[in-house]
């Protein structure tokens, strides 16, 4: 009785249910190491079947070893297409993960503080597909579904923007410059929140602490962190304007400090 010789592919596309009937139809005698994974059916059909090719190849020593040679090249590739390549795990922050496997994302996990129990939350292309209890177990959806090849695919993007890490990095660099410090809810001067800035869709934004319902769109991260140096807080007896701008001679003032210089002059005498 003769039976079809799968391949990787054609195995991987089946469920388990299937793999399962076939592993009984072509009466394979591999054992299982794990029957609740999908891959553990498909490693045991594929040795399976290379088996049987093994003993029916000619007898014949150069024979032989020619097909000896093709069967452990089968053997290496099945047993490559099985295991991908491990994920990279990008913090982007204490409650944001990006998942990539090599330089394309696969997924990634959030923190949902709207949610009373199932808080952490697993996106692909924009759309939520799990939700948990714990970072761990959104971890353990992704790894498994992206090994077994059920995790959907996350599309590409139709134009490039920077990643959530970028956009800190840039961010982190601008406030250096002023001494500011990057907290989870903001950015802050001597223990004072001056607002959050961000960008969504390519696009800076900010948001000042004296009025958190107006975002502000801006050009660059530097723009950004400039406006936020222009509230209107006290360290020390001195405004953040006064400290960063009025310290410099007027002619030493870059085109941009200028312009902003001339509109803080109109807000104080409107």
């Amino acid at each position: 009785m003769t039976h079809i010789i799968y391949s990787q592919q054609q195995l991987q596309l089946k469920s388990i249910a299937r793999l399962k009937q076939i592993y009984s139809e072509i009466a394979c005698t591999v054992e299982v190491s794990d029957k609740r994974c999908k891959d553990s059916w498909i490693t045991a059909i594929v040795n399976y079947q290379a088996s049987k090719i093994q003993k029916i190849a000619p007898a014949t020593p150069d024979e032989q070893a020619l097909a000896q040679a093709e069967l452990d090249n089968y053997i290496a590739d099945q047993a490559q297409a099985v295991a991908p390549e491990p994920l990279t795990i990008v913090e982007i922050s204490f409650s944001d993960y990006e998942y990539y496997a090599d330089d394309k994302l696969v997924a990634s996990i959030s923190h949902d503080d709207n949610h009373l129990t199932q808080r952490w939350v697993v996106m692909i292309n924009d759309k939520e597909i799990f939700r948990a209890n714990t970072l761990m177990r959104c971890d353990r959806f992704i790894c498994t579904h992206y090994k077994d090849g059920s995790l959907p695919v996350q599309e590409e993007l139709a134009t490039p923007c920077a990643t959530g890490n970028e956009v800190m990095a840039q961010i982190s660099d601008e406030c250096e410059k002023y001494g500011f410090e990057i907290l989870d809810d903001g950015i802050y001067n001597n223990n004072i929140k001056l607002g959050e800035v961000g960008q969504t869709d390519s696009n800076w934004w900010l948001t000042r602490a004296t009025d958190e319902t107006q975002r502000i769109a801006c050009d660059s991260a530097m723009d950004v962190v400039q406006s936020l140096s222009m509230v209107n807080v006290s360290t020390g007896g001195k405004s953040i304007f006064d400290e960063y701008f009025l310290d410099q001679p007027l002619e030493q003032l870059t085109g941009n400090k200028l312009q902003r210089l001339l509109e803080r002059a109109e807000l104080v005498t409107a």
